[in-house]
Order: C-alpha cells, then sequence, then structure tokens
C-alpha cells in the first residue's frame, strides 16, 4: 500500500490550531511541536496530539513520511508549546516491538487520532487490531525531558 497523502486542507487547518493553541482557545488536545528542519535549519512548528501512558508522553506520527517526523529523525530536540508554556524535550522514535501496546491503546487515548487516521485509509475504525497493524509504518515517538 502507498503512503497515503495528506489532505490539502491539512496545512491551512493545522495553521488555525496552532494559533488556537498559541492565544488559549484549546486547552486540551492538541500542542504545537516545534522542531528543526532536516534541510532548512529552520523552525517547523505543527499540532499534535501527545498521549500518556504509564507517565510517559508519546505522540503517533499520523502520515507514513510526515515531515515533522523526518524531521525529528534527523533532529530529536524539539520543543512542546501550550498557550504560552514551552517545554524542551527530546523525541525517541520507538522500534515496532516497543510501539505495538502503545498503538493497540491509541484508539482510547486519541480519539480524533484514529479520526484522521481512518479518513488518511490507515485504519478503518477504532480498533486496537488495525492501529497496532501500523507499527513500523506510522512512527511513534516517546517524549523525554531535557
Amino acid at each position: 500500500m502507498a503512503n497515503p497523502k495528506p489532505p490539502w486542507w491539512l496545512k491551512p487547518m493545522n495553521k488555525v490550531l496552532m494559533a488556537a493553541t498559541r492565544i488559549g482557545l484549546i486547552k486540551d488536545g492538541p500542542v504545537v511541536l516545534t522542531v528543526t528542519g532536516r534541510t532548512s535549519g529552520k523552525p517547523r512548528s505543527t499540532p499534535i496530539t501527545p498521549f500518556e501512558v504509564d507517565g510517559k508522553r508519546y505522540v503517533v506520527g499520523g502520515f507514513p513520511g510526515a515531515d515533522w517526523v523526518r524531521n525529528a529523525r534527523a533532529h530529536p530536540e524539539a520543543v512542546m508549546t501550550r498557550g504560552k508554556v514551552r517545554e524542551p524535550v527530546r523525541m525517541v522514535e520507538l522500534s515496532a516491538e516497543e510501539a505495538r501496546p502503545l498503538l493497540r491503546q491509541f484508539p482510547v487515548l486519541v480519539p480524533t487520532g484514529v479520526s484522521f487516521m481512518r479518513n488518511a485509509g490507515l485504519v478503518t475504525g477504532p480498533h486496537p487490531d488495525e492501529s497496532e497493524a501500523l507499527a513500523g509504518r506510522c512512527a511513534i515517538f516517546r517524549f523525554d525531558n531535557v
């Protein structure tokens, strides 16, 4: 199966989400992740929805080959921002085996992420087996404090 392409509206919607998050309109849910561009070296921001399991925070890359995922692989030092609170983090990509149990929990912990992945054709719904099958295809990162 070829990698799905993001919908045309994703970049404009991301800009709206980031602005709403920055000014405090969105209190829960997405945060703004800023990573260094792998070729430009400039800061690149995108909204993400982290989730927590056993006191650790994670995020799933919703599209295989997403730019922010490739940037995080090249430059794992990042900043998560919610409102005016900026938190430096180090992103650690998990192996497919490490990701499997977390991906099984993803449909319950991040239902909006499931909708996004369903629209992209990656899953048909909030089924733990389908989400787990994305291990090795969709990146999953742990956020470590720096």
